[in-house]
């Protein structure tokens, strides 16, 4: 009613605008990825990478960190953790923006729909990253803010439909209940 079109009035009178979630996918080839198994989080050695060493290479990928261990290069001299194997091609999407909970449960149910057909990947992965300057980390608690501002959640879905969850948060923060 005329509550809405004063607010939408107060928005372009000043000049605020919604903004849309700025999306971009890139391919990546011949990916050396970590050998993972379902029901071995802590790994086992020679079969399967544990949550942790997964996390670790995550990160290393979306940073788009040479995972070749050339002693020549001054950035990084990280190497996907052992077991791996060569991925031909993998897909990364990135969403950036404000994403309501909702929306992302929803993609959530999306890609373990992936799983409904005959694929060849064994696990993916929806990684959710909040804010660092977010007033609220998890639930209603305030968000402690000292370096990093830590708050992301990680979901590896794997082709069985278990799945990981790990969360990160900051130092000044509660894990979430």
């Amino acid at each position: 009613g005329t509550e809405g079109s004063t607010l939408m009035s107060y928005f372009s009178k000043n000049q605020i605008q919604a903004l849309k979630p700025k999306i971009t996918f890139s391919t990546l080839r011949d990916l050396q990825c970590p050998v993972l198994q379902s029901n071995e989080l802590q790994g086992k050695p020679e079969e399967s990478c544990s949550t942790e060493e997964l996390f670790e290479w995550l990160g290393a990928v979306w940073n788009q960190v040479s995972l070749d261990n050339k002693s020549s290069s001054f950035l990084s001299t990280y190497c996907c953790p052992q077991p791996n194997t060569i991925v031909e091609k993998a897909f990364l999407c990135t969403i950036t923006g404000f994403i309501i909970p909702e929306k992302i449960i929803e993609l959530l149910e999306q890609l373990c729909c992936y799983f409904g057909e005959p694929k060849l990947a064994y696990w993916l992965t929806l990684t959710v990253h909040g804010f660092a300057d977010s007033p609220v980390s998890w639930r209603e608690s305030e968000h402690g803010f000292h370096k990093g501002g830590e708050n992301l959640y990680n979901f590896v879905i794997f082709r069985n439909l278990d799945y990981w969850l790990q969360m990160a948060v900051g130092t000044n923060d509660d894990c979430p209940p």
